[in-house]
């Protein structure tokens, strides 16, 4: 398998934050290899860290936003499944001059002697780049998702772990009973030394273990309800060097939160950093849709609009939207978009979005367009990627490229769960155009 290793220099650091904890000693570790199949159709063409989200940005944006905010410098990105999308907005994005003097470098996967090629699990992908990340004179290693939607100035977690002396710190935050099943749940001490850690833990009796008294929650000045009666791994850690290169190399399973984190609970220190702010994993259609809706809040729990935590991506270099007479009322609208829609509600467009008269859109997520018209074919003209004239779309995510003829109907008339052709889905309730489908003049669903 062929090795794709690029390094792309970064020389200014923006003053954003008045930054207190030297993080030059950190080296930040993105895994963006996930094959994403709960996002299935999103992922059919794109690893979930380069799907699009809120009409502009990609996932991936979201931990290297915050890492540049929190003043690392030294950043590597690894990735497997569908990575060239990835890697070109990374190349486009994150370029020299734009933001310190570290780097970005990004390692795919290859094949080396006495190894499987494919990352086995997120632990199994660090050890596999072992060589690389060991060249970087440092002392920590952050490591951290590439599908999450969140801000955090990660010197917090420094902070905690040069107080402490922590092998690894764990990020988490106080979650619901019903988000036990879908994250790794841990118990702390009075000084936040963690004591138990359970990935995905489904027995009764063992999730009644692991709750945490609202008084606790208090003692560290997190918000707490009746409902918030866990503490939920949010999947970041910021490992001493020592520490993590002797986890990998004696425990060699494959994975952090099933495998290594439980042992390093075991045999080493480990202490929970414990977030207040806003917090989702973007793992499945529905948590993806919810997410990006939320955003068309008058007040969104992810505050975008925080100068002091900007958030970077690619710049599209488009015009203005032109909006004609449209009702548009809590929506956002990428830029180059061309709107002469009848009502668009609770909604996201995203860039270069072509939405013609008489159409009604509620609560859906119209991802945009790479370009205005499809590349003429031999004997068959350039089409225009657009949604037709009186359409009525509701409660979906319509993907790039995609053509929505005339008179279609998108609502889910039958209250569907899951549904499956090739150019529609269900998944959650929530309808799915995936990219580069077709739908006929005059389709109902």
């Amino acid at each position: 398998m062929p090795v794709n290793q690029s390094k792309t220099r970064i020389k200014k650091t923006p003053s954003i934050n008045q930054l207190s904890c030297d993080m030059s000693r950190v080296a930040t570790i993105i895994l963006g290899g996930g094959q994403g199949s709960r996002l299935y159709p999103l992922t059919r063409s794109d690893c979930k860290p380069a799907i699009t989200f809120g009409g502009k940005y990609r996932l991936i944006d979201v931990p290297m936003s915050n890492a540049i905010n929190s003043g690392c410098q030294k950043i590597f990105i690894v990735t497997q499944f569908l990575s060239k999308t990835l890697h070109d907005h990374i190349f486009k994005t994150y370029r020299p001059g734009s933001f310190s003097s570290g780097f970005v470098e990004v390692l795919s996967v290859e094949e080396k002697p006495h190894t499987k090629a494919w990352f086995q699990g997120t632990a199994d992908a660090i050890r596999q780049n072992l060589d690389y990340l060991t060249d970087v004179p440092i002392d920590y290693f952050l490591i951290l998702a590439g599908d999450q939607l969140y801000q955090m100035n990660y010197q917090k977690m420094m902070k905690v772990a040069l107080e402490t002396d922590a092998d690894v710190v764990i990020a988490a935050l106080p979650v619901e009973e019903s988000q036990v099943n879908r994250l790794g749940i841990l118990k702390i001490n009075s000084d936040a030394r963690i004591t138990d850690f359970v990935e995905k833990p489904s027995d009764k009796k063992l999730v009644e273990k692991l709750k945490v008294s609202p008084s606790a929650l208090e003692k560290f000045h997190l918000k707490s309800n009746k409902k918030s009666v866990y503490l939920g791994s949010m999947g970041i850690y910021l490992f001493k060097r020592k520490a993590l290169l002797k986890l990998l190399l004696t425990d060699m399973r494959e994975d952090f939160g099933k495998h290594l984190i439980p042992t390093i609970i075991k045999n080493g220190k480990a202490v929970a950093h414990l977030h207040d702010g806003y917090w989702e994993d973007i793992g499945t259609i529905e948590s993806y849709f919810h997410a990006n809706i939320a955003l068309t809040k008058e007040k969104p729990d992810f505050n975008w609009y925080d100068e002091k935590q900007p958030l970077f991506t690619n710049s599209l270099h488009l015009p203005a939207s032109k909006i004609y007479q449209t009702k548009i009322q809590n929506c956002i609208i990428g830029e180059g978009s061309l709107i002469d829609a009848k009502e668009i509600t609770h909604s996201i467009l995203g860039p270069r979005s072509k939405i013609n008269k008489g159409t009604i859109i509620k609560n859906s997520y119209l991802l945009g367009n790479d370009y205005y018209h499809s590349p003429a074919q031999e004997g068959q003209p350039s089409k225009c990627y657009q949604i037709g004239e009186n359409c009525r779309i509701e409660r979906a995510i319509i993907d790039k490229q995609a053509i929505i003829g005339h008179n279609v109907e998108l609502v889910n008339k039958n209250n569907l769960t899951e549904f499956n052709s090739d150019n529609l889905y269900i998944r959650d309730g929530i309808i799915i155009v995936p990219r580069g489908a077709c739908i006929p003049d005059g389709f109902s669903l």
